[in-house]
């Protein structure tokens, strides 16, 4: 079974994905980020950007970073030896 993001956001043709890492001392989280492209009749990906992504990219990314702060504030960190509550997985956000 493939690993899915624990959360999207998407701003036109530009993705970020959101992973969440369990740790013992809570969740951590990694981003990642790609374009999305036709090839014919195919919806593809890239994680490769024009000039004229840089912007929507810098907005995504910008989302992405308070997403995450969101978590970390309504998930105090665990104590020693305990494990991490998991929040829940949100809808992808849709330009």
């Amino acid at each position: 079974m493939k690993t899915k993001p624990i959360h999207e956001i998407r701003l036109g043709a530009i993705k970020g994905a959101i992973w969440q890492n369990d740790t013992e001392a809570g969740p951590r989280y990694n981003a990642t980020f790609s374009r999305l492209f036709k090839n014919g009749d195919t919806w593809e990906s890239t994680e490769s950007f024009g000039r004229d992504d840089l912007l929507l990219l810098g907005k995504v990314a910008d989302q992405v970073h308070s997403w995450i702060f969101q978590q970390r504030a309504q998930s105090p960190a665990p104590r020693p030896g305990q494990p991490a509550p998991s929040p829940q997985r949100a809808p992808a956000a849709r330009a």
